[in-house]
């Protein structure tokens, strides 16, 4: 057996570096051929051995290659201009004389006038978590061994087409490590093909197959010159067919090549596959699903009424159904959607997460999910689960009413007097049912405040004195504290009765003076919101440097995390650094996404606030903040009297101003506390993170780990064992670094199913502008001005009037929404976190946009609509 070229039955498991992921998967088919209908045509694999030998002598390769690795994606014609000089280096090398005998001993075996499909198998390609799928090129019904040779080196170049370079670029892969092996495989000239994926490629339901197919070679079909027919099989029946018009299809010639030809009427509207055969490939599509472990993109075709299988990938865009104990039927909920940050999360992150909340959570591609089963199954918890999440998330909401309407998925239980509790909103929210009588008192938002500050500064004393595994105790323990606080039921009321008083505010007022969003307004500067008083305090920071050129000069230089040490060389250097460390001490444990403990705090990278700083120097006046703060509760005070004076004028309107009154002072004296049991969390955690950097220090000078961040690709459990035996295997590190990069390409979904079904709700709105983008109005007001499209908060550079575009915005946006004037956000509801400071600030904004930051581009003027919810580019 040469390592040069191996025939399909000679492969094993081992081999993806010779014969790449194609000629891998074709091996594996081979070797179960048979079973279960299973055929594969016969045929070999140019092992990346030869490719090598082609290359590897070959010096103006080399320095090609070199050159391609210093570009970037955006360097396009400079990429098209040394990939197409290295596709021809190649095809002039030719091929080595010892690969070149290899492959005549081979088609010698199998017959060499055959006629054979000629195409690429790439290292770098099927795998789990990158497709490669159509970067390298296929040759069809390819005759005799001269030819065979051709177009093998037509294959190798191919590696070297633009697409393939630049998505190799864009998912990091080193161009010098991804080689080429070639399938060289006997053609089978079809009366039909096509493709069947195992997984619904449109719903990603794992149990609903899908099947293209069209007449001829599947050329006609992945070229796009026809359209397929598409049959959907559902547990061995089929569920929907639609039958295509196909007015083309390709053959392959008798000399070679192949030809396009017109289809006789009758057969362009025919079906392709008769049922008993559609049903007949389901089921060697499922045999094939079941022995690769996980769902499949499967090309088949159809010759003398056998079905032959010429090649079978993983599907990698399929988002990973969360992990339950059992086979039961379960709807899921994603806690990112609610918490304003869907990134995933790093193992160590998604572990404390876990540990705080009492919720039934499921983690799925680096993000959790609520399981909602058990609500929806008893009728009352539904109605609650429902009734909340319409509030807040209409998306979600309909999802859900889509499951409940189908009546077969969950099997509807007695009501659960108790009903669990499922807290999926934001920390500090009450589990549904909770009835806490509240006074309308104010004090009672200061002394909870208080409260949790003192456990923190506690918190911070104690934890000094603890390390090694006694650490991990502790922070086991003190979590129960954290839980305490966030859930305790006078936190809950207090935000309840402000959601509740706002809801009232805007059904009734809508009802009694047709004033739409009236609590928008009069949620304006309301006081005790830790958030929006964080992004006003920033701008008191500008205001201290503002009168200090030198200063402001060598901000715009600062390049690394020691710069508040410098300052102090200049003039109000001093006054800055005291400005910059009191807010840190305020704030520093905020950030982008902060939920995840893993992520980098303001604390850890102050350079991250240099650019905020500066842009609110650029973009106001002095005391610019006192004055924002003031003008809105001006807003809202006398938003307050004009309803007031409106409503008496109604008949029994003393006792309806009456009645409006006292839901206004829950609003004002209530509302601004919804940001503070997350600010306490996220405090603790970040008290709970600087102890345990210090056990990674040690890790690492030990050698356990590589670097201190390493301890964030492990949970709290295993860090805690790593900790106790100093022992670990690196391979878990390398292997959940690989999973976090797969996990960031993926987009979660906001409702998933146990069957992998992503179900999408639509907003129901009628009588909207025809190239509207629809999405949830959170804070009202018109607002028109350049969008900003923004995706990572380091990278903003605002200007007044401009309009925030970006996926979401969790605390850690706060300081860029005192520079807009308006927010569009994909993710988010009512009472999540850009929604609440959006109110406060009084900028319009529309949340829930779907695609926003790729359907709207970054300096397009937009209008934002936040009354009726709406975006329209301009």
């Amino acid at each position: 057996m040469s390592s040069l070229v191996l025939g399909f039955q000679e492969m094993e498991k081992t081999q993806l570096s010779l014969v790449g992921g194609k000629g891998l998967h074709l091996g594996e088919l081979s070797s179960i051929q048979g079973i279960q209908g299973i055929q594969v045509p016969e045929g070999f694999c140019v092992t990346t051995v030869g490719y090598q030998k082609a290359i590897e002598q070959n010096e103006a390769y080399h320095a090609l290659l070199d050159r391609l690795t210093l570009l970037k994606v955006e360097d396009r014609e400079q990429i098209g201009e040394i990939s197409r000089k290295i596709r021809q280096t190649i095809l002039e090398a030719g091929i080595p004389s010892d690969v070149a005998s290899a492959v005549a001993h081979y088609l010698s075996l199998f017959g060499e006038e055959h006629a054979y499909a000629v195409r690429s198998s790439a290292t770098a390609e099927d795998l789990p978590h990158a497709s490669f799928a159509g970067q390298q090129d296929t040759y069809l019904n390819i005759i005799g061994v001269d030819s065979i040779l051709q177009h093998i080196s037509k294959c190798w170049a191919s590696l070297f087409t633009d697409r393939a370079v630049i998505y190799r670029m864009q998912n990091g892969f080193d161009h010098s490590q991804v080689l080429l092996s070639v399938i060289v495989q006997r053609m089978v000239f079809p009366q039909a093909s096509g493709v069947l994926f195992t997984a619904d490629p449109i719903t990603a339901n794992r149990k609903q197959l899908s099947i293209d197919a069209s007449f001829g070679l599947g050329e006609a079909l992945v070229s796009g010159i026809v359209s397929a027919d598409c049959y959907k099989v559902r547990e061995g029946e089929i569920v929907s067919k639609r039958i295509a018009t196909k007015k083309l299809a390709v053959y392959g010639r008798k000399e070679g090549g192949t030809k396009t030809q017109q289809l006789e009427l009758d057969r362009q509207k025919a079906q392709t596959l008769s049922d008993p055969q559609i049903l007949q490939l389901a089921g060697i599509g499922r045999q094939i699903e079941a022995y690769f472990g996980q769902p499949q993109d499967i090309e088949w075709c159809l010759a003398n009424d056998t079905f032959y299988i010429v090649q079978s990938r993983p599907i990698t865009t399929l988002y990973p159904i969360p992990e339950a104990n059992d086979q039961e039927n379960r709807v899921y909920i994603s806690v990112g959607h609610q918490q304003m940050m869907t990134d995933p999360i790093k193992p160590l992150g998604l572990s404390f997460f876990l540990l705080t909340t009492a919720a039934p959570m499921r983690t799925a591609g680096g993000r959790l999910f609520v399981d909602v089963t058990n609500r929806l199954a008893s009728p009352d918890g539904r109605q609650m689960l429902v009734n909340t999440l319409g509030q807040s998330e209409p998306l979600v909401k309909d999802a859900l009413m889509t499951i409940i309407e189908r009546g077969d998925f969950i099997q509807s239980l007695p009501n659960d007097p108790n009903g669990q509790s499922s807290d999926i909103s934001k920390k500090g929210t009450p589990p549904w049912g909770a009835q806490v009588q509240i006074e309308n008192d104010p004090t009672i938002v200061s002394d909870l405040m208080k409260r949790s500050q003192t456990s923190i500064e506690e918190l911070k004393q104690s934890i000094q004195t603890k390390s090694g595994p006694d650490l991990f105790e502790f922070i086991r323990e003190d979590i129960q504290q954290l839980k305490k606080i966030l859930f305790d039921p006078q936190s809950s009321a207090l935000i309840m009765a402000a959601m509740n008083a706002s809801s009232w505010i805007n059904e009734k007022m809508n009802e009694w003076l047709g004033e739409k969003n009236a609590a928008d307004t009069l949620s304006q500067s309301v006081p005790n919101n830790i958030t929006s008083e964080m992004g006003l305090a920033l701008m008191d920071v500008a205001d201290v440097i503002r009168p200090y050129p030198e200063v402001i000069k060598y901000l715009q230089q600062v390049k690394d995390d020691s710069f508040l040490e410098g300052l102090i060389a200049f003039d109000g250097g001093q006054e800055t650094r005291d400005a910059i460390t009191a807010f840190l001490d305020q704030y520093g444990m905020r950030c982008a996404g902060e939920i995840d403990i893993t992520r980098t705090r303001w604390s850890e990278k102050p350079t991250a606030l240099v650019p905020l700083i500066l842009g609110n120097i650029k973009n106001f006046e002095p005391n610019a903040g006192k004055r924002k703060f003031e003008q809105g509760r001006k807003e809202a005070l006398e938003k307050e009297q004009e309803l007031i004076e409106r409503l008496k004028q109604l008949p029994d309107g003393e006792q309806k101003a009456k009645e409006t009154k006292q839901k206004i002072d829950l609003i004002r004296n209530f509302s601004g506390y919804r940001e503070y049991p997350k600010y306490g969390m996220i405090h603790r955690y970040f008290v709970y993170k600087q102890a345990l950097l210090k056990e990674a220090e040690q890790l690492a000078a030990n050698g356990v780990i590589h670097e201190k961040e390493d301890i964030y690709y492990l949970t709290f459990e295993e860090l805690h064992e790593v900790v106790r035996t100093n022992k670990l295997d690196e391979q878990i590190i390398r292997n959940r670094k690989d999973e976090y990069k797969y996990f960031e390409k993926l987009t979660p979904p906001r409702v998933i199913t146990s069957d992998g079904e992503i179900i999408t709700g639509e907003y129901k709105r009628e009588n909207l502008p025809a190239s509207a983008m629809v999405g949830l109005p959170v804070s009202s007001g018109v607002i028109e001005g350049r969008a900003r499209v923004i995706l990572d908060m380091e990278d903003a550079e605002l200007e007044e009037g401009d309009i925030l575009v970006t996926s979401f915005t969790d605390p850690g946006w706060t300081p860029l929404f005192v520079s807009v004037k308006g927010l569009v956000t994909e993710v988010g509801g009512l009472m999540t976190h850009g929604a609440v400071i959006a109110r406060e600030y009084g900028l319009p904004a529309v949340v829930g946009v779907e695609n926003a930051t790729k359907l709207i581009q970054d300096g397009q003027r937009i209008r934002v609509n936040g009354t009726e919810g709406y975006i329209e580019i301009l």
